[in-house]
């Protein structure tokens, strides 16, 4: 795990450069953008890296030493997750992210206490959105950056192919994902467990983990074998990364994972936990729990009988049960991919890392 810490401060040195200079060209611009220097450097920082762990585990696959370009490179994809946190937490109306006001909420207060016109909430929220797009811009300079001092065009390309792939697919998942909080009422419930699961690999597997382990090493030169096997690795990791986060979201200690506890059901998540638990119940506890997923005042009683209902369905044994088939899927992958022993080492902690997490 030594090799994975160094990586991760690494990056967190890289990403503080970047943005200490990015400061300069802000703040002539004018010094009105200040929050944009301030919140930019708070959303990147913390955090456990998964998709920069995950391409320089990729990129290891091909080569036994990281150099800077390739750090840039990964990078680039944690601020890319920090621009998708952004927008997804106004999309949400998440009022937190790691346990500190969202983007949005940052800037609400900023409006509030400097005594500008208008509303609060529409600078929050205009404002925010504009520090994602911001952040998506830094993204792409960033991994471009890193890619132009590659001397293996034919593997850059490949990489750029990925990681273009990467944005579009993690794009049309938060969609689908926003459809699916609206769209309940008319979806037939027999096809909400299957329209769950493509959010699941489209909005969050692909983009946290699959991905950026296919971007690492198609710019270290993988063959597309050997692609191949990553994403057999990564996609039933990603899985099981993203039902753990569904969990957490309605029964994750707020002290560890920063969001109020059952912020999920007040956010009307519809998640596949959602759906298993509704399989198994009748029609009238049905509409109750429709009734109160998505309701923004949920009080502590009424989280806790939702928490309950999910518990007394047996969803979250199903849940569980699933994400340990996904971590089992990628064992086998990893076993029959044929990497080096160093980096079969570096996939199986990955797969240990997911399958652990409790934040």
């Amino acid at each position: 795990m030594r090799d994975q810490d160094l990586w991760v401060e690494r990056v967190n040195t890289r990403l503080d450069q970047f943005i200490t200079d990015r400061e300069s060209i802000l703040r002539e611009v004018s010094p009105d953008l200040e929050p944009f220097i301030q919140f930019s450097r708070q959303f990147l920082s913390g955090g456990k890296r998964f998709r920069a762990r995950c391409a320089l585990l990729g990129y290891g696959t091909q080569h036994d030493n990281t150099p800077d370009h390739v750090i840039d490179v990964a990078s680039a994809l944690e601020i890319f997750h920090a621009a998708a946190l952004v927008h997804d937490d106004i999309m949400d109306k998440s009022d937190t992210r790691r346990g500190a006001p969202s983007a949005h909420r940052r800037f609400e207060r900023l409006h509030r206490e400097s005594g500008w016109s208008g509303t609060s909430e529409d600078f929050g929220t205009s404002s925010a959105l504009l520090l994602g797009d911001l952040l998506l811009a830094f993204s792409d300079e960033l991994y471009s950056t890193g890619i132009a001092i590659e001397q293996n065009r034919p593997a850059v390309r490949a990489s750029r192919i990925e990681f273009d792939r990467m944005r579009i697919d993690v794009t049309a998942g938060q969609y689908l994902d926003i459809v699916e909080e609206r769209a309940w009422p008319v979806i037939d419930k027999l096809d909400a467990l299957t329209r769950a699961q493509r959010v699941v690999v489209y909005k969050s597997a692909k983009y946290s983990i699959e991905a950026p382990l296919v971007i690492g090493a198609a710019l270290g030169g993988a063959s597309a074998g050997e692609l191949d096997a990553l994403r057999a690795v990564g996609l039933p990791l990603g899985i099981a990364f993203q039902l753990r986060d569904d969990l957490l979201g309605v029964f994750g200690d707020p002290a560890i994972t920063g969001k109020p506890a059952g912020d999920d059901l007040r956010e009307g998540k519809r998640t596949m936990l959602i759906a298993l638990a509704q399989q198994e119940l009748p029609s009238s506890a049905i509409r109750l729990m429709d009734e109160l997923l998505g309701d923004p005042e949920l009080d502590a009683a009424q989280i806790s009988t939702l928490q309950a209902t999910l518990k007394n369905t047996g969803a979250i044994t199903q849940l569980e049960e699933i994400i340990d088939e996904q971590v089992a899927l990628a064992d086998v992958a990893i076993a029959q991919a044929g990497f080096s022993e160093l980096a079969t080492a570096g996939l199986r902690q990955l797969a240990n890392l997911v399958s652990q997490r409790a934040s």
